[in-house]
C-alpha cells in the first residue's frame, strides 16, 4: 500500500469518527457539570444562588447554573442523570408570561418553580415525571423558572407566594 493510499484510508477513518461522535448525546454524564459541583474530590465552584423561603420562614439556599440563552433553554437539563441536593438550574426567560416545559431527554424526577417579577413562586409542577412530553404550566405567568430534584418544594414547604431572592444573578 502506499503512504498516499495510507494517508487517505487514515484520514477517511478519523473523519468518520469524529462525524459520528458530533452526531451522539454526551459521552459523559453531563450531571457531573457546574450544577453538582462541589462534590468529594472536586474543587470548589462558586455558583449563584437563588434563596426560596420554606413555610418555616427560613430561607433555603440554592445553588444553580442560570440559563440565559434559548439553546441553553432548549437544552436545560436534558441527559443528566443525577442532580445534587440543593442544586439546580434556573432559567432567565424573556418576557414574563404562561411559560411550558416538559421533561424530552430528561432523566430526573424535577420540580418546575415558576417564579413571578414580583419575586414570589407564581406555581410549581411537582415531580415532573422524566422521559415525557407532556406540557408542565401554570396558572399564572413567571418571568424565572427555577429547576430543582423532585420532591424538593414538599420537603421544604414551598408553595405558590413563598418570596424568592437571587444572590449573583443579573437579570436579562
Amino acid at each position: 500500500m502506499s503512504a498516499r493510499l495510507a494517508i487517505v484510508l487514515v484520514s477517511g477513518l478519523v473523519c468518520g469518527a469524529l462525524a459520528a461522535a458530533c452526531n451522539k448525546a454526551p459521552a459523559q454524564d453531563p450531571g457531573d457539570g457546574p450544577a453538582n459541583a462541589g462534590g468529594a474530590g472536586s474543587p470548589q465552584v462558586k455558583l449563584p444562588k437563588v434563596y426560596v423561603t420554606g413555610a418555616d420562614g427560613q430561607e433555603l439556599e440554592v445553588e444553580v447554573e442560570v440559563v440565559r440563552t434559548e439553546p441553553e433553554r432548549q437544552r436545560g437539563l436534558m441527559y443528566r442523570r443525577h442532580l445534587a441536593p440543593d442544586r439546580g438550574m434556573l432559567f432567565l426567560m424573556e418576557e414574563e408570561t404562561i411559560h411550558s416545559f416538559w421533561m424530552k431527554n430528561t432523566y430526573i424526577p424535577l420540580d418546575i418553580i415558576y417564579i413571578a417579577s414580583d419575586m414570589t413562586v407564581a406555581g410549581i409542577a411537582e415531580n415532573a415525571e422524566p422521559l415525557t412530553l407532556d406540557h408542565r404550566v401554570v396558572d399564572r405567568a413567571s418571568l424565572y423558572v427555577l429547576e430543582v430534584n423532585g420532591g424538593w418544594s414538599a420537603k421544604h414547604g414551598v408553595r405558590e407566594g413563598s418570596k424568592v431572592r437571587f444572590e449573583g444573578i443579573k437579570p436579562l
